[in-house]
């Protein structure tokens, strides 16, 4: 805010300048007291707030906007401080219904570009999200990988001291606790970077507790959005550790939490966030206010839970001098709602505009035009073949500076024989939907090479590097996502710049991988020679700049038809892209072979 503005502002309050907009006669939600104040309005000049009270009617002008609150509640505009909005569709298509139902502000982590686009991409990210309708802000991933490959490419200090000089930009984003505690140097002088500047590191500690998960809040981290029980929750708060309960695509957590709110402990240190919402939640129930809704019907005090989507959220990344509250100085981002209980807006107002009226938008997004470099990620030149897929036993024995299976060094001549037999190998066993653990099974051999077998649920997995070591591949095994014929594979490997694929034929596996290629980049379903679904995401083979409706539609096709192949999770995509993450346990893939996540180290395929 410049001097002019705050003079504007002060004029205003004080009588000699009459608002751009009032509204008045509402319930104002007082998130720094807890209080209901009624009969009370606001005057709005510019984009902030002059005055909050119950005298904000005499500063009506004839060219003042007057919105008559009598019987509604005001409430700040929602904030989410751990979305992910680079997947699937562009900000502007994100905003057409994130904000019509009173989402204001959104942190969103840049994770899923900055792989494959590097730091032009997610300076190229960031800009399409300036001068929207609401503001979004991004935070720098430390890009935390099980590939070596792929580590040689990650942000450094450099890059991201520029990052940080942004305004936009508020820290340092999701950090796993395993690297921290074993004293990774390269994420520890990124914390250091980062905490010297004044911003916020974002942590991430799923399965940390007791002395380990103080030896990781020691390292300076200042949240956790990992805690799946209110206990879990407590042991965070009780660390001063600001804890953000996950309520969206990739987990929801709120009902096991909401315990919390019966151990009469201080919430302010709680805040509520989708980490990543899916496109029919958002186009269907909305963005923040769904998350806000479901808090409510679980037993939040409503006041509580309002805070958890406003002052906390706010304080957490130091924002609360700009928003998060309804109060003089802050952005006029309001919501009027009917009533506390019912988080439907009846007017949003962001940055001092009504942008939205009925969930109607008033203010449409900024479109962005990515440049064509964007869309040049995949940097495949071959034709995958059925021979591609195969799996070789390794022709050492391991320890004895064996390769690994998929490599193409011929058949395994140690126990297991030439002509045929059986090898004991390290399988991937989907226990849920995202966890998965180490399996080991004995699997017969041919001439060294190893067959999925759909009949027994064991598929092949295979991950294949487009981008850091075009080409390098790994071909293992699966079990648990049940596929009785088919393969799918997309371009969304989280931490990887790789395409990762599932399949119970070799031949579709192919088929599927060269048709990611083709498009440029995306998620491809194949069985008997045809493709049966696509989505094409063409923008670091993670977005799309199509509709969100086309996208959804798409994207729901590619479900139903990988449910037709046998797959029994309720969003395969999702599954199939966490595979490769080192955030979730235990047992993971790269295109250098598997990776364990309790040891941090890669692990060989033949026991």
């Amino acid at each position: 805010m410049n001097l002019q503005e705050r003079k504007k502002l002060i004029g205003t309050a004080a009588g000699r300048e009459k608002a751009d907009l009032a509204i008045l006669n509402g319930t104002l939600v007082n998130v720094y007291t807890g209080e209901l104040l009624e009969g009370h309005g606001v005057a709005v000049k510019g984009e902030r707030i002059a005055y909050v009270g119950k005298d904000a009617g005499q500063m009506v002008g004839s060219d003042t906007a007057v919105i008559d609150a009598a019987g509604k509640v005001l409430v700040p505009g929602f904030i989410d401080t751990h979305a992910h909005m680079c997947f699937y569709c562009s900000a502007s298509e994100y905003l057409r219904y994130s904000m019509r139902g009173g989402t204001t502000t959104i942190v969103t982590e840049l994770i899923e570009i900055s792989f494959p686009l590097g730091y032009r991409g997610i300076v190229e990210y960031l800009e399409s999200c300036r001068n929207q309708p609401v503001k979004i802000f991004g935070v720098i991933p430390p890009m935390l990988t099980p590939s070596s490959n792929v580590r040689e490419k990650t942000i450094n200090k450099e890059q991201l001291r520029k990052l940080l000089r942004r305004d936009d930009v508020l820290g340092l984003g999701e950090s796993y606790w395993l690297p921290v505690l074993e004293g990774d140097s390269r994420l520890l002088e990124l914390f250091q970077e980062t905490i010297q500047a004044g911003k916020i590191v974002v942590g991430h500690s799923a399965g940390a507790k007791g002395s380990k998960l103080a030896a990781y809040t020691s390292s300076g981290v200042r949240s956790c959005h990992e805690p799946i029980t209110a206990e879990e929750v407590l042991e965070r708060l009780r660390l001063g550790l600001y804890v953000l309960a996950r309520e969206g695509e990739t987990r929801q957590d709120l009902e096991a939490i909401s315990r919390i709110k019966d151990m009469d402990v201080d919430l302010r240190h709680l805040a509520l966030v989708t980490d990543g919402i899916a496109l029919r939640q958002l186009v269907e129930k909305g963005h923040m206010e769904a998350v806000l809704q479901k808090a409510i019907d679980l037993g939040f005090d409503p006041v509580t839970a309002v805070q958890m989507v406003t002052i906390n959220p706010a304080e957490y990344f130091n924002l609360d001098d700009r928003v998060g509250g309804i109060a003089p100085g802050k952005y006029a981002d309001i919501v009027v709602l009917p009533d506390l209980r019912n988080i439907k807006a009846e007017y949003v107002i962001s940055n001092g505009r009504v942008i939205a009226k009925d969930r109607e938008l008033r203010v449409q997004p900024k479109k962005y035009v990515f440049p064509d470099w964007m869309r040049c990620s995949i940097r495949l030149a071959k034709k995958y073949t059925p021979d591609d897929f195969l799996i070789r036993v390794p022709t050492r024995v391991p320890g004895d500076g064996a390769s690994r299976a998929g490599s193409g060094d011929g058949p395994f001549t140690g126990s297991a024989g030439t002509a045929g037999g059986s090898v004991e190998v390290r399988v991937i066993e989907q226990v849920t939907e995202l966890v998965t653990q180490e399996g080991r099974i004995a699997v017969p051999h041919n001439g060294g090479i190893i067959a999925a077998d759909p009949a027994r649920d064991l598929l092949k997995i295979s991950c294949i590097d487009f981008q850091s070591a075009p080409g390098k591949q790994f071909v293992g095994l699966i079990k648990g996502f049940k596929l009785k014929r088919g393969a799918i594979a997309s371009s969304m490997a989280w931490d990887l710049t790789s395409i990762v694929a599932v399949g119970a034929s070799d031949e579709d596996l192919a088929q599927a991988v060269n048709r990611v290629i083709e498009l440029g980049g995306g998620a491809v379903v194949c069985a008997g020679g045809r493709v049966l679904a696509e989505v094409p995401l063409p923008v670091g083979g993670y977005f799309s700049d199509s509709p969100i409706e086309e996208i959804l539609r798409q994207g729901e096709e590619l479900q139903k038809s990988a449910a037709g192949l046998g797959s029994p999770f309720a969003n395969t995509h999702l599954t199939l892209m966490t595979l490769t993450s080192p955030a979730i346990p235990f047992f993971r893939i790269c295109e250098e072979g598997l990776f364990d996540v309790r040891t941090n180290s890669m692990v060989e395929f033949v026991v």
